[in-house]
């Protein structure tokens, strides 16, 4: 029409594509939207979810504390980096490892780095074995080590070393080439399950240790939730007594792990916290019969039933009791619940190589089913070598721990095993009595929780306890020095029930010089609780001060290196 414009007909043709494409624009950025919100909403819920569980298994306090504590360990952990700061720390962790290369490397030592261009004789090596065996050390042989050789008899430990020639070159990943091996193993298994009362259907894998033990327990239970549950974060509750190899399968196998408080005056675990932890990520429980630190043994009772209630495997820590806490009542001990017959427990560890009196490297995990078992397995049908399978994280093992295992479990028989929890517990329980008895111990000293088995753990009212395991070092002894709180355990063997009395005179005297040093301390205006004179005192005092454990961990990894410092 004439005076009108019209629209050319190529600009007219991509309007109309415009306008027809604009729905499904539209429609994208609706579907981009609402999964944006659908991402962010999940977001939010998991950490709401998170925050929820948080005050729900700590309380509004206890997240507020906890919170509290981590700034101040990161605040701290940011001052420590200071130039000046780095600087005075790194030098006095390079002074104390120096002291300690000194202890563990005798200057004096002939050292040998490189192979010898020739094999030495028999003769030679025989020689230098006996050189090395007789280096300076504790005596174990005269009792005065807590913990550490639980027989040391020369009879046992003659049959073992018979035992262990016999299969030298023996491993159990061929049990058709070692047929005898494959045998010993399984009858070790079956014997401990028998100890712990085990239903039909138990099945165990022996291990080269407690923490072996632990970690594939830790490794059956995330794998079970997540094959069965679905669970991808999973977590796991554990009393703070329990043995630290839980924290190193959280740490190896990714769970995340909550620490539940053991107030006095029992030191069990707070049966009220741990059932407030538990959530939908919750994988295992866990009790100790005894712990290490104290010896302790948790309510596993109270824990059984929370588990069979919540669905949840609950796991016994009995490394440490081993083959004495199945004895306890047969030798006239009081003792408490803690092994399969409660319907709790889905899974034990257990330490041969302790008061099983087998040589170091033999321990055992136990399960209620065999289908727990099979959840610590490795199968891998399709690797070029051939099908693979292991029962645990070892691939080849040395087949002669076990048979040295075998012949010392036979030889003491269960006669034997019931004789030496009335030997040992007994001496525990007489060394108790003195530290609750002597004047000079029960004014200074007291026992920690009720021990029902063969540690006794005790700390200081008034003086400074690893002053005090200081003074017991420089007499000879090897005790254990303790943290959180700070305190001293003894954890009662063959070797050292011949020589407590020993122990608790040693001890007296020693309490009695520590105090004699404070008493002139206060006359003189010089007190200095804390102070770090000893070895003990010195890496227990500063570390128990410290709200940030880097130093400490510095400390702990130069250690580490020093052990392979040839």
């Amino acid at each position: 029409m004439p005076g009108t414009s019209r629209m050319p007909i190529s600009l007219r043709k991509s309007f109309n594509t415009v306008k027809r494409s604009r729905p499904s624009n539209t429609l994208q950025l609706l579907n981009l939207d609402l999964l944006r919100n659908i991402i962010f909403f999940l977001f939010v819920l998991r950490w709401t979810r998170r925050a929820l569980w948080k005050l729900k298994g700590r309380g509004v306090l206890g997240t507020l504390a906890e919170l509290y504590i981590n700034v101040r360990r990161i605040s701290y952990g940011y001052f420590l980096r200071l130039p000046g700061v780095r600087t005075r720390v790194r030098k006095e962790v390079d002074e104390a490892l120096a002291k300690m290369q000194l202890k563990l490397m005798p200057p004096n030592a002939t050292r040998y780095l490189t192979l010898p261009k020739e094999g030495w004789t028999e003769e030679v090596v025989r020689k230098e074995l006996e050189t090395l065996a007789n280096m300076d050390h504790t005596r174990w042989e005269d009792g005065y080590v807590s913990g550490a050789v639980y027989h040391g008899e020369e009879d046992l430990m003659k049959l073992q070393t018979e035992a262990y020639g016999k299969f030298t070159v023996a491993n159990p990943i061929h049990p058709d080439v070692f047929p005898g091996v494959r045998k010993m193993e399984a009858e070790v298994v079956a014997m401990v399950l028998g100890l712990f009362n085990a239903p039909v259907g138990a099945a165990g894998v022996s291990t080269s240790g407690g923490t072996d033990s632990i970690l594939s327990a830790c490794l059956s239970a995330r794998q079970k939730a997540y094959v069965e549950r679905g669970v991808t974060e999973p977590e796991m509750i554990l009393p703070e007594t329990a043995h630290t190899a839980f924290r190193k399968a959280g740490e190896y196998f990714k769970i995340k792990i909550h620490l539940v408080p053991c107030p006095a005056p029992s030191y069990q675990a707070d049966m009220r916290r741990v059932s407030r932890l538990v959530n939908s990520n919750t994988i295992l429980l866990v009790g100790s019969a005894p712990n290490f630190p104290h010896g302790i043994i948790d309510d596993i009772s109270a824990l059984s039933k929370l588990a069979l209630k919540r669905r949840l495997p609950l796991h016994v820590d009995c490394c440490l009791g081993s083959f004495l806490v199945p004895f306890l009542e047969k030798a006239g001990f009081e003792t408490e619940p803690f092994d399969f017959r409660l319907k709790g427990v889905t899974s034990i560890s257990c330490d041969t190589h302790k008061y099983g009196f087998a040589p170091k490297g033999n321990s055992t995990v136990l399960y209620r089913t065999q289908e727990l078992r099979a959840y610590q397995y490795f199968v891998d049908p399709s690797w070029s070598g051939g099908v693979y399978a292991s029962p645990g994280i070892a691939g080849s093992r040395p087949g002669a721990l076990i048979a040295a295992c075998w012949a010392s479990l036979v030889s003491v028989g269960e006669a034997g095993y019931l004789s030496s929890c009335e030997q040992i517990v007994g001496s525990a329980k007489k060394l108790a009595d003195r530290l609750h008895d002597s004047p000079a111990l029960a004014a200074e000293l007291e026992i920690l929780g009720k021990p029902l088995v063969s540690v006794v753990a005790f700390r200081a009212r008034n003086l400074d306890v690893y002053d005090i395991a200081d003074g017991m070092s420089a007499r000879g002894w090897h005790l254990n020095a303790l943290q959180n709180p700070p305190a001293i355990h003894v954890a009662m063997t063959l070797p050292l029930s011949k020589v407590w009395e020993r122990l608790a005179s040693d001890l007296e005297a020693v309490v009695e010089a520590e105090r004699e040093k404070e008493r002139v301390r206060i006359v003189e205006g010089k007190r200095a609780k804390g102070k770090a004179s000893g070895d003990a005192a010195a890496l227990y005092g500063v570390a128990g001060s410290l709200p940030n454990k880097s130093v400490v961990i510095d400390l702990a990894t130069g250690f580490l290196d020093l052990l392979y410092k040839a």
